[in-house]
């Protein structure tokens, strides 16, 4: 059985991380909740289920350079059925071009919702 924890981090570093998808969205089924909401940023409705979040990932990938990563800055956190998970986007070994947190509610072993939250 996957971790609480694991499922984060797989978020990250599986789904968000992969160029191709229909892996990616082979991987949510095994991640995320089917009514999945995603909240990018406090001003903006919710991304909501597998397809949207796969398109909303291939449409920010297209704007990345190719060698661009999320990196895990440190251990996952997890309390109850909420985790948290620190992170950097961009090239392995240089600075990255953006950092940032994701907050996640677990529900039935799966996320039900993500927040992202930028650093400044």
């Amino acid at each position: 059985m996957t971790t609480k924890a694991q499922l984060l981090e797989d978020s990250l570093l599986v789904i968000w991380n992969d160029r191709n998808a229909d892996r990616r969205l082979e991987a949510m089924h095994k991640i995320y909740a089917p009514d999945i909401h995603f909240y990018e940023s406090n001003a903006g409705n919710a991304v909501v289920g597998y397809q949207e979040i796969n398109d909303l990932i291939s449409k920010l990938q297209a704007e990345w350079p190719l060698e661009f990563q999320f990196q895990l800055t440190k251990p996952t956190q997890v309390n109850h059925t909420t985790q948290v998970a620190s992170w950097v986007l961009g090239p392995e070994g240089l600075n990255p071009v953006a950092a940032g947190m994701d907050v996640a509610v677990i529900e039935d072993e799966l996320i039900k919702s993500l927040y992202l939250f930028l650093d400044a």
